[in-house]
């Protein structure tokens, strides 16, 4: 590849002062030229210029020409000297070390590459691999053939190893019961491997006892396979292909270690799948039992309620006359008599005892009568499941087994001496009855309750399970983060504690100092009464912006979405993207356009059999395949990536920004099936749904997209996005609405080296921070409501790294990890401590917030930005009353990524021919280039989403000859 960008060219193509000395000893320009052209196309992409695939880009021989002080037109001349080009090869071998590729390379290449093969199978990520290490070692790339037969036998070698290390521990009978998985089934029954793969569609105890069932089934294999010497990215890749194969494709291999070995990588991880589905329905459970207790609760009030209040002035009326009676010196008797006959006033007395509640009531006392519904699957729960935990977390542990043994025993009564220390406060008085005996409804529901809590943070783990395992196995070992810290790592800040704090102590106070020496002509910001308020921003966007946006697009071709793509495919080859799982091969002819079929029946949300329908040269089978295959998580990834790439290079894109900033917003989406995953939330009306959380750049381009629970906090998923969205932009500065932040986002992404920026809603509410002493602000005492503890943050400084080191280098995922920090209330000492860091960054930011009128127009700019993303995205969603219909969380983002993929292509089209319109107003002269920074490229007015319909008056149906029905 060779790269053509400023950025890029002035990256790789630099030359130094001594490559110019050995350029300049050559005589005639044309020959200086080529020399020095043919020097840079060795060191990248790193082959010689007659093997170059593609023509020299005109963009670096101008480049090179201007460095060397030579006309770039006498490069045509040099290209014609074919013995010249030979001979400069030579040359530039001698001077700089570079040789031929030979058959040792081949060896020693190939066996540093089955190390790379063993960590990752993908093709183009070993391709590149391999040019990188030939270019390390200074060897001429060799034909592409080359290098593609190189990989190809170093891939198969390490499938050969991988596929030994998994099956060599198979006996007979465990091979017999592998193929039973994947053997035809009788009556059109599913087969067993159908089976395993059901994907559970609601929270029940029916939907937790099958779960329990696929896992126990998985465990009697008894796979005991050492995967210790298997890189676990390795065992993932393994296990996803074999989720994609059906048990039809399986009975087809010829090799049977492949296929034994594939299905083996498939049960490990389907076994934690199944773990963490279990949890997970047992988490959505014991939420079910809490909201249902409300709802009880609001219906009882409800009810009632007029009863209620006519016994409030009954006894209202009857203290009256009482009151009266002791004044008067009366008969009380008589006096209360004439308010009410006493037979009804003993009536009213039995009635209010029938509606009264217990004291200090909450919803709990309304929980046993659902304890029998839970019953039908927690002790399976109990018994099937593995769980430890942290030493805090022993008398919860020791209750649940206590439990277990009275299930097993068939004991009603709770054995004295039975831990009770994990029981919360607000449970104490139902799980002790008016004897002081313990009750066992009560105790058994607040166990299980406190178990969903504590799993949930991390202070109990599952044993088999990936998502909720022992807090220490998501963190890099200590004796590699030990060297990091002395090695180098890829975090913003300090390894010193010291350091840290005197630093941020430095910059708070110096935001301090400047507000109080300013407050008085800060513009729009009211610190009275200890509250902030800051005026509303006026409009920024001329009004003459939207009229020349309009004349831009008057301009653009109309055009259908299909042939949109398949443009917008040839420029950027993000079709190219599309890796077969399986044979990695691209994708290539009549596949091109199946893949766009698919995308669009995807991102579109009409389905592949309405896209079939529609598509007369493309079957539902070859989408099905190409969904399957091809479409898969890392190929989408790629692909938008490449999208986002050739948006950030584009000239116009430039105008809206440098790809430095970003923003996230969630598009909330109904799910019109059962799923594990869908949950109401009364914001959006009745119904479930999930969110689509989607991060677009300045330069509108959607660069990261996942799915997630649509009443989860966007904060925990900032991370995920700004870390891993594989793209070549390189964000310093994000924005959300306030639902996406929290004190410790603040505090990571200030550890890993973004600025956090949130649009702020409840500003007058916020609490902000010092250190030190708060007089020594005396005018900003009333906003300095808290103390920033730098002693627990100097203490456990080195482990708050740590666990940030560990999100750098893709150990753990930040919303994973965020979110057990964040859930139940857990105040472990790093929670704590990145919580006090994040306060000082959010303190920070607020001062800067409210002094800076540039900052917050700079956040709203870039929501807005992401709004209109999303705009276009609801349009594009349609089909379907705009409803996913997939159960499973991974079918759901496929849908969600695809749609992205739409939206980037729309992006990238509009910009290129936007920048076309813009050139036809500058030669007529009135191009308005101040304004090209308020326009968008999201717009879709001129594309046709929809196709097209054909009307053929030759077959037409005539009431007498009717088409024949589907027998």
């Amino acid at each position: 590849m060779v790269f053509t960008t400023e950025e890029e060219l002035a990256m790789y193509y630099t030359l130094s002062e001594y490559d110019i000395e050995v350029i300049n000893r050559h005589r005639r320009d044309h020959n200086r030229l080529g020399f020095a052209i043919q020097l840079c196309i060795l060191r990248q992409p790193g082959c010689s210029l007659v093997d170059l695939p593609e023509k020299v880009p005109e963009e670096l021989v101008r480049f090179v020409a201007k460095q060397i002080g030579v006309d770039p037109t006498v490069f045509n001349l040099y290209a014609k000297r074919d013995p010249t080009r030979r001979e400069h090869l030579e040359e530039i071998r001698k001077e700089y070390g570079y040789r031929s590729f030979q058959l040792n390379d081949y060896r020693e290449i190939s066996y540093t590459l089955l190390q790379h093969a063993l960590e990752n199978g993908n093709t183009l990520y070993l391709v590149q691999s391999t040019i990188n290490l030939l270019r390390k070692r200074k060897i001429i790339l060799p034909a592409l053939s080359t290098i593609e037969r190189l990989v190809w036998e170093t891939r198969k070698r390490a499938e050969k190893k991988i596929f030994m290390l998994l099956t060599k521990s198979l006996c007979d009978w465990q091979k017999r019961r592998l193929d039973e998985l994947i053997a035809s089934s009788k009556h059109n029954k599913k087969t067993l491997l159908a089976w395993l793969k059901e994907i559970p569609g609601q929270s029940s105890p029916d939907a937790f006892l099958k779960v329990i069932k696929r896992l126990e089934y998985v465990r009697d294999l008894n796979l005991s396979i050492n995967i210790t010497d298997i890189h676990p990215n390795r065992l993932l890749q393994l296990a996803r292909i074999g989720s994609r194969y059906d048990a039809y494709s399986f009975r087809s291999f010829k090799d049977s270690n492949k296929r034994y070995a594939i299905l083996v990588a498939f049960l490990l991880t389907l076994s934690q799948d199944l773990i963490d589905q279990a949890i997970e329905i047992h988490d959505r459970q014991m939420l079910i039992l809490q909201s249902k207790g409300r709802k009880q609760q609001e219906e009882i009030q409800k009810q009632n309620g007029k009863l209620i209040n006519e016994k409030v002035v009954q006894f209202a009326d009857i203290g009256s006359a009482l009151i009266k009676a002791k004044e008067d010196g009366l008969n009380p008797f008589e006096i209360i008599e004439n308010v009410m006959p006493w037979e009804k006033i003993v009536e009213s007395v039995e009635e209010a005892k029938r509606l009264a509640r217990p004291m200090n009531y909450d919803y709990l006392d309304l929980l046993s009568t659902r304890f029998s519904y839970l019953r039908k699957y927690t002790p399976i729960l109990l018994k099937v499941l593995e769980f430890r935990s942290s030493k805090g977390s022993q008398p919860l542990l020791q209750a649940l087994n206590t439990i277990n043994e009275m299930n097993e025993t068939g004991k009603r009564k709770v054995p004295d001496g039975a831990p009770l220390d994990f029981v919360p406060k607000r449970w104490e008085k139902h799980v002790y009855d008016e004897d002081g005996s313990i009750n066992r409804k009560y105790y058994e529901l607040a166990a299980l309750n406190e178990l969903k809590n504590h799993i949930r943070s991390g202070d109990v783990w599952v044993v088999g399970s990936r998502l909720h395992k022992d807090f220490e196995e998501y963190l890099v070992p200590k004796e590699e983060w030990n060297k990091a810290r002395i090695e180098g790592n890829r975090l913003a800040v300090s390894v010193s504690a010291t350091d840290y704090i005197s630093e941020r102590t430095s910059a708070l106070h110096k935001r301090l100092h400047w507000i109080t020496n300013n407050l008085d002509s800060l513009e729009g910001v009211n610190l009275e009464k200890s509250r902030i308020q800051l005026e509303r921003l006026d409009k920024s966007t001329p009004e003459e912006a939207r009229t020349f946006s309009l004349s831009l697009y008057n301009l653009l071709p109309r055009i259908k979405l299909t042939d949109l793509l398949i443009e917008v495919a040839n420029w950027t080859g993000f079709d190219n993207q599309f890796i077969h799982a399986s044979t990695n091969r691209p994708p290539k002819g009549e596949e091109k356009a199946v893949i766009m079929a698919t995308l669009m029946a995807m991102g579109t949300n009409i389905g592949l059999t309405k896209m079939a329908e529609a598509t007369p040269d493309i079957s539902y089978s070859q989408m099905i395949n190409a969904m399957q295959w091809r479409l898969h998580e890392d190929a989408l990834t790629r692909a938008q990536a490449t999208l986002v790439n050739f948006q950030h290079r584009l000239s116009l894109a430039s105008y809206w920004g440098d790809g430095t900033t970003s923003s996230s917003d969630g598009m909330r989406v109904p799910i019109g099936v059962s799923s594990l995953h869908a949950d109401s939330n009364p914001h959006y009306g009745t119904g479930k749904g999930a969110t689509i959380y989607r991060f677009t750049s300045d330069q509108f381009s959607s660069f990261y997209t996942k799915v997630i629970n649509t009443n989860a906090r966007d904060a925990v998923h900032v991370i995920d996005g700004l870390l891993h969205h594989e793209s070549d932009l390189c964000i310093e500065e994000h924005y959300t609405d306030t639902a996406g932040y929290t004190d410790q986002v603040f505090g990571l992404s200030h550890i890993l080296g973004f600025r956090f920026a949130p649009r702020l809603r409840d500003l007058a509410d916020s609490k902000l921070y010092f250190i030190g002493q708060s007089n020594d602000f005396p005018r900003l005492e009333g906003i300095l409501r808290g103390k920033i503890n730098t002693k627990i943050i100097q203490e456990n400084y080195d482990d708050v790294l740590r666990l940030a080191h560990s999100i750098r280098e893709g150990k753990v995922s930040g919303s994973l990890i965020m979110g057990k920090l964040g859930s139940y209330a857990r105040q472990n000492k790093v929670a704590t401590a990145l919580r006090e860091m994040g306060r000082i960054e959010k303190t920070i930011f607020i001062l800067d917030y409210i002094s800076n009128e540039a900052l917050r127009r700079r956040i709203q700019r870039g929501l807005n930005k992401g709004e209109s993303m999303n705009s276009l995205a609801r349009a594009l969603f349609f089909g379907k009353r705009g409803e996913l219909r997939e159960r499973g969380l991974r079918d759901q983002l496929q849908r969600a990524s695809a749609l992205n993929i739409l939206i980037n292509a729309i992006s990238v089209w509009n910009t290129v021919y936007l920048t076309e319109a813009t050139k036809i107003l500058k030669e007529k002269g009135i191009l308005q280039e101040n304004l090209l920074q308020h326009i968008s490229p999201l717009g879709w007015e001129h594309i046709n989403f929809l196709g097209e319909y054909k009307f053929d008056l030759n077959r037409i149906s005539t009431i007498d000859s009717l088409r024949p029905l589907n027998q």
